[in-house]
């Protein structure tokens, strides 16, 4: 039957060891397709696996003539590379493959079909099975065959993937295999570029964290807003969001008490929302370094309420003085978070999705059950505008302007990297990779809602249903009512996504119940932060020699204070990996953390109490 694995004779130059000698001499047919070559199959395989070494050597280099290794281990392997093979049936050039690996480098092999798997399975060597660094599997879904690589291997292990078609299986799935190869080039691109940021911003990030644990007292945390089943507008800064606000602004639905939509914007939008006297109802802050703070010029004390990432700016909290409402985006995994939730201290968590765009549409659709309606999230800007009118951007070229300096800028549009494309209003704009890749993500995150909408205009396509501005209108008009304390939208499970996997160190629901009380006693903060630097006081004595801890007490204080080291370039992104306590190079470097870590926990204390 066409559907039933066949076995042909072949002719057979070299001989490799399989779990079933009488396959040996034999090639594959499957529902009617030769899937391996009649003509010495064996050789073809194992040329293939060494063309595929030799390509990535060429690629990251080997070893350098300096001794520096730039990709590949002592022997000049090239190292941390997947090599993925599409359906391998009977394993020719995996041996090939598995005796060229570097340094961390691994095997994984893929078959689809349930027949072809269980061919692999019993036709594979055992010695092939059971190596370290291979593994063999089923898995059809991209994403679990992402998290399926993690739990093997660890994060962060590989730095690129290499694909190896060593048979003619891969092409009954091919579109799978594709897919698959594509997620895992992503998710390893993610790992290291999220590493890379964790290295550049997570002492940042962990030291704004401990500056506004001190303000918890005096905010609410973001599930004591409600929309209710009105419609939310989540506005960006992109170019598109012009012709919006001039059409919501002639409608009359501003001028309307109560306003029959809640308006959701990021911090950027809050110069154009004031030069056309528009309130929004909430403004989003995730920036931890202070370049926002041009985004408030003018705007101190009018009353704004802004929802707060835990990790942002600390000065961005007092700036609007309007109620203040926290939530928390974990960009590593700590145990302090777990002690912040242990303490009732660790507001509802949100996915780390990278962009206050994305973010704010999170919220919007966490926080009530009506449409949620975007605009100006475009990634993408033309030669002249890169962002909306009177936005700060706008407002620094208009301010530079004069006959030596044009308002067009060709150096941003065309700097390496950039490239052309059509919006979903087939308009050639201009995009780079880096606002590709959100925009992949926004897809990947909220296509699947029908509940979320997208508005005509000049920015990239975002995958979800897009309305004319007059829809648009239609569906803003539509009356409900924003409460605090009240029940917010139905919770679900966040999607799946790829480009920071979900943590074990925070919820991933807004959630009543492990949210942060309101009016939480300051006192319960203050005697938090003086544990914390009571731990690194104990720390300090043991690496000073002041006290004689045994090993097995500085190992347990080093996992405790993960935070100390966490944004160290060989422990970034690592999930709690870390050199021993006998490494002193690395005791060196933990030592040179603890004493402004102390600084900033006796500072938060004095601003609690």
């Amino acid at each position: 039957m066409s559907g039933e694995v066949a076995f042909l004779p072949a002719a057979l130059s070299t001989a490799l060891p399989v779990k079933n000698p009488a396959r040996r001499g034999y090639t594959v047919s499957y529902k009617n397709k030769t899937l391996l070559s009649t003509v010495d199959p064996i050789a073809q395989a194992e040329r293939a696996a060494a063309q595929a070494v030799a390509a990535v050597t060429a690629t990251v280099g080997g070893v350098s003539t300096g001794g520096v290794c730039t990709g590949g281990d002592s022997t000049g392997k090239p190292g941390q590379t997947l090599y993925f093979c599409p359906s391998p049936l009977l394993g020719y050039g995996l041996h090939t493959l598995l005796t060229s690996l570097g340094h961390a480098s691994a095997v994984l092999c893929v078959e689809t079909g349930t027949e072809l798997l269980a061919l692999s399975r019993t036709s594979i060597d055992e010695t092939i099975l059971n190596h370290p660094r291979f593994a063999l599997t089923g898995i059809r879904d991209g994403t679990e065959l992402c998290r399926f690589v993690r739990k093997t291997w660890g994060p962060r292990v590989f730095r690129r993937i290499k694909t190896v078609k060593l048979s003619g299986g891969w092409q009954l799935d091919s579109r799978a295999y594709e897919t698959m190869e594509e997620l895992l080039r992503g998710n390893i691109a993610v790992d290291w570029g999220n590493a890379m940021t964790l290295v550049k911003l997570g002492r940042r990030y962990i030291c704004n964290a401990l500056r506004n644990l001190a303000l918890l007292d005096r905010f609410q945390p973001i599930t004591a807003l409600s929309f209710g089943s009105k419609p939310v507008l989540v506005l960006g800064a992109g170019p598109s969001v012009d012709p919006l606000l001039d059409a919501v602004q002639a409608s009359g639905l501003l001028n309307q008490s109560p306003r029959p939509f809640a308006l959701v914007c990021a911090d950027t939008c809050l110069s154009l929302l004031r030069e056309r006297n528009i309130v929004p109802d909430l403004t989003v802050v995730l920036e931890s370094q202070f370049w926002n703070m041009g985004d408030f010029i003018g705007l101190r004390n009018t009353g704004i309420p802004a929802a707060l990432d835990l990790s942002a700016y600390p000065p961005s909290a007092g700036i609007l003085n309007g109620q203040v409402f926290f939530f928390f985006t974990p960009w590593t995994t700590l145990t302090l978070f777990e002690r912040m939730r242990a303490a009732g201290l660790l507001p509802s968590a949100l996915p780390p999705l990278g962009s206050v765009g994305l973010t704010s549409v999170e919220l919007a659709r966490r926080l009530g059950s009506g449409p949620v309606i975007t605009a100006g999230i475009d990634f993408s800007y033309t030669l002249d505008k890169t962002h909306a009118r009177s936005s700060p951007a706008h407002l620094a070229a208009l301010t530079t302007h004069n006959r030596f300096k044009s308002l067009l800028n060709p150096q941003a549009a065309f700097r390496n990297g950039t490239f052309t494309t059509l919006s979903k209003s087939n308009i050639p704009v201009r995009s780079d990779p880096a606002m590709r890749n959100y925009r992949s993500l926004f897809e990947q995150e909220f296509a699947a809602d029908p509940r979320v909408f997208d508005i005509a205009g000049t920015g990239l396509s975002l995958g979800l249903k897009t309305l004319s501005i007059e829809e648009a209108l239609k569906l803003l008009s539509d009356s409900g009512e924003i409460t605090q304390s009240e029940t917010p939208g139905p919770e679900k499970p966040m999607p799946s996504k790829l480009r920071v996997p979900p943590r074990s160190c925070a919820d991933r629901r807004l959630n009543h119940q492990e949210d942060v009380a309101a009016g939480i006693a300051p006192v319960g903060i203050a005697s938090f932060i003086e544990k914390e630097k009571s731990m690194l006081e104990e720390l300090r004595a043991i690496l000073t020699g002041e006290n004689t801890g045994g090993e097995g007490q500085l190992e347990a204080l080093l996992d405790k204070a993960d935070y100390l080291w966490a944004h160290f370039p060989d422990c970034a992104g690592a999930e709690g990996r870390r050199p021993a306590a006998s490494d002193i190079a690395f005791l060196k470097r933990v030592r040179a953390e603890i004493d402004p870590f102390i600084a900033l926990w006796e500072k938060s204390g004095r601003v609690v109490r």
